[in-house]
């Protein structure tokens, strides 16, 4: 049985229609209440622990008397921005009953989908959890438009996941799993408590979207596209019912639910994707001694390199060749190619003062970067 004894980093999703109680557009404070005592206890234990929640439109709703009807883009990003701030101070207050500090993170479609965004997301993200804290995240729905924008948050906690290398992405549901039908209707409908492989059939029981529509947007169909990211990243993913308080404790004793196994960890899934799935857009030579550096698994600094090559953008993967021109490496490089030709051979303390700003000691992390 899955458990999160040996989970390191979770990404927690939270609806609509767990949070919020449908009927009167209002918090359910003691349901958030007992999540952040959960919350508590995983941090207590080492392990780092994203929320990704939705809500700041349903609390929007009941601010601005829009309660009961569909509503418009404009509408609903009126909502969001009503809604955003309760949904905030909800979090700030509950957890930090617990003395845990909450950073909030509104991101869209195009963060998690372009590299310089998503390295820019992902260095803060990584940062506020390096100091303790929790984020916050939900989908930036004051800005974004229909194009730009992901419409449930499973998915979003899925790019959260993959983003930060989580092994476990939770996903709290008013269903305890994945049934091979819809089980308010069919009586025949089997549970199905673990799943290792993502064929056709398991994806063909997502059927439409099934949750409140006048509170959520997700639904089945949207959890296995989830699955499916969470999945190739190296994540593996829960179903539960969060209904009920005290949610990831229940799940800790062994409450019935759906998980979806990951066929490798979240580091050889990223390792494969920088070093097989992105094309290079550039290419770095390093001297012998970053070359060294590299295979002890340190990150690439600007004074290692002695010259590049290509018209890349920060984010893009280049191609890192030792001094005879064998490739060894492939990485997201930290800037693009104007200012890196600028502080090639420099001491990373000099960055600032030559560009003007500082992304970072590294040209290329060795978080962003895989031995070819």
């Amino acid at each position: 049985m899955a458990t999160l004894e040996t989970a390191k980093r979770l990404v927690v999703k939270i609806g609509s229609a767990i949070l919020i109680d449908s009927k009167t557009g209002t918090l359910r404070r003691d349901w958030l209440s007992s999540l952040s005592q959960d919350i508590s206890a995983l941090k207590t234990n080492g392990k780092d622990v994203v929320i990704v929640s939705s809500g700041a439109i349903a609390l929007g709703r009941a601010r601005l008397s829009l309660l009961g009807r569909k509503l418009s883009l404009a509408e609903k990003q009126a909502c969001a921005a009503a809604g955003q701030s309760l949904l905030t101070r909800a979090y700030e207050h509950a957890l930090g009953e617990h003395k845990i500090v909450t950073a909030q993170a509104l991101l869209t479609l195009n963060d998690t989908e372009d590299r310089r965004r998503w390295l820019n997301a992902r260095s803060t993200l990584q940062t506020i959890l390096t100091l303790g804290a929790v984020p916050i995240i939900n989908e930036n729905d004051t800005v974004a438009t229909d194009e730009i924008r992901y419409g449930d948050n499973d998915r979003l906690a899925a790019r959260t996941a993959q983003m930060l290398g989580a092994d476990t992405l939770i996903l709290l549901s008013d269903i305890d799993g994945l049934y091979t039908a819809d089980p308010r209707t069919d009586k025949k409908a089997k549970h199905l408590s673990e799943i290792t492989l993502l064929t056709d059939e398991i994806m063909a029981m997502g059927g439409g979207a099934n949750s409140d529509a006048a509170m959520g947007s997700g639904g089945m169909a949207t959890k296995l596209a989830a699955a499916k990211i969470a999945m190739q990243a190296g994540c593996r993913m829960c179903i539960m019912d969060g209904r009920d308080e005290s949610p990831l404790r229940r799940l800790q004793e062994g409450e019935r639910c759906s998980w979806f196994s990951a066929g490798s960890n979240p580091k050889k899934a990223r390792q494969q994707w920088i070093g097989g799935a992105l094309q290079p857009s550039g290419r770095l030579t390093v001297d012998a001694g970053a070359a060294s550096a590299l295979r002890e698994g340190k990150s690439l600094l600007a004074a290692g390199v002695k010259t590049l090559s290509g018209n890349f953008n920060k984010g893009d993967a280049v191609a890192v060749c030792d001094e005879i021109g064998m490739e060894i490496a492939r990485g997201l490089v930290s800037y693009d190619a104007a200012d890196a030709s600028k502080i090639l051979g420099l001491n990373s303390r000099d960055i600032s003062s030559i560009l003007g700003y500082d992304n970072g000691a590294a040209l290329i992390h060795r978080d962003n970067l895989v031995m070819m």
